[in-house]
């Protein structure tokens, strides 16, 4: 009974929002205000069903309900309850039903807190966004339904893959979510602003907080994602340019790009068009990652799904979407921004290039994940585009881009006078000579191993560290730190610290294989490695052998490693754990082989300089990103806006 009300749930919201995506039109239409106001009410409705759906799904997985097919496929009567709950959206047909609900659940924000936005404005973006959810629920009901029964049920269920039986996995998926579809909103503003001939900087006001929280969300999945591919799936990495890595940092890379451009517009009201097209492009990128997991064209560890036709439907309504945007835009984008006027070395010019630097970036990564397979689809052979390519294209952009940011906060709008321009370059200077000296002094010693990329990556992220944090030294400006002065500063401060982490273990880390028994230890750099014994470990759903090794330096024991190689019986799957010693300076990683003897096992040791700043400068961003939020509470209400609802000015929106 629960699989027939959610699906009925889900049919609901499909209809209503497609009823949610004509009414305001024909309100628009007709002038009439009545059904202009039933947008918002009808998005609130959507998102309690959609909501109601989720919640049923999940009482099936918590009811062991394996005439559920769904069900079935991705859970077990001896899965811990947190895991069924990550099976929920584990699979690509509750995947689907969340990314739904995650689309009426910003519709339904929208429509809370637009109380100070234009209504007409607020109808158009609140009737965009019900097409798209009514589009994506109709897609979910025909194609990827979770409620689909069979009769007679199994016994036992196939059991979540051991990959995703982790705790991570119960959170990242939702983050990534929210944050793919949270650039709906900047389309559906986009396409509000295109179709009523209004681009300035109110609208882009209204815009871009749905941009940062989008920002937000994503860097957070994002960053439990590489955290998530470090400490479960044993390789020892946290990037592998995946390609359904690369499909969430595509998004990631147009949407910092936008949230750039908005504050442009707002502030200056230059870059108009830009926002427009990052707004279309964002959020088409968001649904072809969606594509890329669920299609099966490209092999992933972390893809859902294997069937094409699917796929290909997927695929059809990102293109109809995509279609209908850049048509409106080639039809009315010739609406008229104010004019601005800025000098090259000014903050709009020097955001303009990191703009387009972002952009490249963008374009890099998506022509490496995506030429293999347009190659092959022409049949012209086979060929692989892995590490080599994206770090020799993407790393110096990056670079390039960390540049820049050690002078974007010092620079002012329109234009930079020349002994300003000295005095902001000084504290970077020192910051940049500071890292030049310890990179010297690592080479000096014989212990700097890296390339000469990786002393550069290191010198720019000390330099960009430099130039933010230097300033902070004079009281003038410390007294002048607001919370959106702060956020900023945060977000900034966590790119340089997860580049610097990164140049650490891509360019430090040490790395070593060999076969470990009682009687052999064996050294790695400054440590040694002992082993000390194994046991067995009886799980809720698997058993484990677990490998118990010593780690001293100096003599002195530093740390205890735990890998294990554990056994899924109803999946008849091996998954290793690595063991894993933590510390601010460096991790100690060791994954378990094969065993070679009665007390002797294969097995490969790393250590891993600064790797935990990279998801220390992940949370520094997501922080700086939420204070930046809270600078600007009330949500899209802080600046009052005079608006006209009468009944003249809609017949004039309809003519």
């Amino acid at each position: 009974m629960l699989a027939e009300l959610g699906y009925l749930s889900l049919l609901l919201a499909a209809a209503l929002s497609l009823l949610q995506g004509t009414l305001p039109w024909l309100g628009l239409r007709l002038a009439s205000p009545t059904l202009l106001r039933c947008a918002k009410p009808l998005a609130l409705i959507n998102a309690i069903l959609l909501l109601t759906a989720l919640l049923l799904l999940a009482s099936c997985f918590g009811q062991d309900d394996f005439t559920v097919s769904y069900v079935a496929q991705h859970a077990n009567s001896a899965l811990p309850l947190g895991f069924k709950l990550a099976a929920v959206w584990g699979g690509h047909e509750g995947s689907m039903l969340f990314f739904v609900f995650a689309l009426g659940l910003w519709g339904a924000l929208v429509a809370l807190c637009s109380k100070r936005v234009d209504p007409l404005i607020t109808a158009r973006v609140l009737a965009i966004m019900g097409l798209i959810v009514g589009l994506f629920g109709l897609y979910t009901l025909i194609f990827s339904s979770p409620f689909d029964r069979q009769f007679p049920g199994p016994q036992e269920g196939r059991d979540l893959n051991p990959m995703l039986q982790d705790i991570g996995l119960i959170i990242h998926p939702p983050l990534l979510y929210l944050g793919y579809v949270g650039f709906a909103v900047n389309f559906a503003f986009a396409m509000a602003a295109l179709h009523s001939g209004r681009l300035d900087g109110a609208v882009a006001h209204w815009s871009r907080p749905w941009a940062l929280g989008s920002w937000v969300f994503l860097t957070a999945g994002i960053v439990l994602g590489s955290w998530w591919a470090y400490y479960e799936l044993g390789w020892g990495g946290w990037w592998f340019w995946d390609p359904v890595e690369n499909a969430s940092l595509l998004p990631w890379l147009l949407g910092t790009a936008l949230l750039h451009a908005l504050i442009v517009c707002e502030k200056r009201g230059a870059y108009g068009h830009a926002v427009l097209l990052l707004s279309i492009f964002t959020f088409a990128l968001s649904l072809l990652g969606t594509f890329v997991v669920r299609s099966g064209v490209l092999t992933s560890v972390h893809a859902f799904a294997v069937d094409p036709s699917r796929g290909l439907t997927l695929l059809l309504l990102l293109g109809l979407l995509l279609t209908c945007a850049l048509t409106l835009f080639a039809l009315r984008a010739d609406i008229r921004a104010p004019y601005a006027r800025f000098g090259l070395l000014s903050k709009e010019g020097l955001l303009g290039a990191a703009i387009l630097l972002l952009c490249v970036a963008c374009a890099s990564v998506l022509l490496g994940t995506f030429y293999p397979m347009v190659f092959q689809s022409l049949h012209l052979g086979s060929l692989s585009v892995g590490a080599p390519y994206f770090n020799t294209i993407f790393v110096p952009l990056a670079l390039c881009l960390m540049g820049l940011m050690t002078q974007l906060p010092r620079l002012r709008w329109q234009q930079l006078a020349a002994h300003s321009r000295l005095n902001a370059l000084l504290p970077p200077l020192f910051g940049l000579l500071g890292g030049g000296l310890i990179c010297l002094a690592y080479l000096e010693q014989g212990s700097f191993s890296g390339s000469w990329i990786g002393i550069l990556a290191n010198m720019v992220s000390l330099w960009l560290i430099a130039s933010l944090l230097l300033p902070l030294l004079q009281p003038t400006l410390l007294r002048e730190l607001t919370l959106n002065r702060l956020g900023s500063l945060l977000a900034h401060l966590g790119v340089a610290v997860c580049a610097l982490g990164i140049a650490q273990v891509s360019h430090q880390s040490q790395e070593g294989g060999t076969v470990l028994s009682a009687n052999q230890p064996y050294q790695l750099g400054a440590f040694e490695f002992r082993y000390e014994g194994r046991e067995p470990v009886i799980g809720p759903n698997y058993t484990a052998e677990r490998i118990t090794l010593s780690v001293h330096k100096h003599g002195k024991e530093v740390a205890r490693l735990t890998p294990e190689r554990r056994h899924y019986s109803v999946r008849t799957m091996n998954m290793n754990e690595p063991g894993i010693a933590w510390g601010l300076f460096g991790d100690l990683y060791v994954v378990l082989g094969e065993k070679m003897g009665p007390d002797a096992y294969a097995m490969r040791l790393h250590y891993k300089p600064l790797v935990r700043w990279i998801w220390l400068g992940g949370l520094l961003m997501i922080a700086g990103g939420t204070l930046r939020l809270l600078a600007r509470r009330p949500l899209l209400a802080s600046r009052p806006v005079a608006v006209d609802t009468s009944h003249h000015r809609l017949e004039q929106e309809a003519l």
